[in-house]
């Protein structure tokens, strides 16, 4: 696939992925233009402010809620990065209706403008908690998924094709905990919820390159999972508060002990890659020949981060936390 002649519009792109993602992207594929979408002004002119300032770059204001403006920001647009999201659990929890209006409405309006505007190709971002959801943040991103893949039957015989990423937590992103323990760490305790917790890691850097590979390949309709490691919370803390007090504080409401990227009954529609999962459409209500290389998964297979066969030890922890260490020393690490 050529980038050069391709105009990108990223939803969230002033989060920590879209900034991430543009930076990748500028230096790596040189796109014709790239759209950050985006509904903070501040942040935007920050991003601008802090070397986000190329020819290709536009800044467009505007809510993942609003399907006008999305239709109007999409107009020659022919690749959709979709970031926008309330993340945060306990914020969702606390303000369901706003979760569901940003995650699900959102993405149904990110879905509907890109058909209206003949966009090629939309990737929405997805999460591990969306399987098996225990809280209303993974709710509104499995309907979310849904809604992304489904909506290829939308598409009929037009060229727009929808896929998913689904990837695990990313180190040192907004709102992560790697920003919590660095601040935690001056205190002389570290407070965890539990110490049997395990969860997904990857850098953002994994992130981007896991989307752009997907980007390249996507023919509408897949769920793509990256293989990544696991690491327990409790090595998590120990790599960056060494012989600092860890304080259990308790399992707060929405919070799963392990997290899960394929469920067992997912995997029977899943193939295995080198670097990845695929999982296909359950059923295709599109008609289009789709054939998905790759090996099929043993009965029970479940992609769980207690179970994982790639574990971060202490040393493997510190080397992903490193850059985040320098940022913390200079005050520029986002919490």
């Amino acid at each position: 696939m050529d980038w050069k002649d391709k105009t990108l519009l990223i939803t969230g792109g002033t989060g920590s992925f879209g900034k991430k993602f543009t930076k990748i992207v500028l230096e790596e594929k040189q796109p014709k233009k790239i759209i950050i979408f985006s509904r903070d002004e501040l942040k935007q002119h920050e991003m601008k402010m802090h070397g986000y300032d190329h020819p290709s770059l536009r800044y467009f204001i505007g809510d993942v809620r609003d399907r006008e403006r999305l239709i109007r920001a999409m107009n020659g647009v022919d690749i959709v990065i979709h970031a926008a999201a309330l993340k945060q659990v306990p914020a969702c929890e606390y303000n369901p209706m706003e979760a569901i209006k940003t995650n699900i409405i959102g993405t149904s309006n990110v879905v509907e403008a890109a058909l209206d505007a003949g966009v090629s190709k939309v990737l929405a971002l997805s999460t591990d908690k969306a399987v098996n959801p225990v809280n209303l943040y993974g709710a509104t991103k499995l309907a979310a998924e849904k809604l992304v893949i489904q909506s290829n039957a939308y598409a009929g015989g037009r060229a727009t094709r929808y896929s998913c990423v689904r990837y695990g937590n990313v180190v040192g992103s907004r709102g992560s905990v790697v920003p919590l323990f660095l601040k935690q760490r001056a205190s002389g305790r570290v407070t965890i919820t539990d110490a049997r917790m395990t969860r997904f890691w990857l850098s953002l850097e994994q992130g981007v390159h896991f989307v752009i590979n997907c980007i390249e390949q996507m023919e509408g309709g897949e769920v793509f999972v990256p293989k990544i490691p696991s690491t327990t919370i409790v090595d998590l803390a120990k790599a960056i508060a060494p012989d600092i007090e860890i304080e259990i504080i308790g399992i707060r409401p929405g919070e799963k002990l392990h997290e899960v990227l394929i469920s067992e009954d997912e995997a029977r529609n899943t193939v295995e890659r080198e670097t990845m999962f695929i999982v296909k459409p359950p059923e295709t209500l599109w008609k289009r020949d789709m054939y998905y290389e790759g090996q099929s998964l043993p009965d029970g297979f479940r992609f769980s981060s207690d179970t994982n066969t790639q574990w971060l030890d202490i040393n493997g922890i510190k080397e992903f936390v490193a850059p985040f260490e320098e940022l913390f020393k200079q005050g520029k690490l986002e919490g």
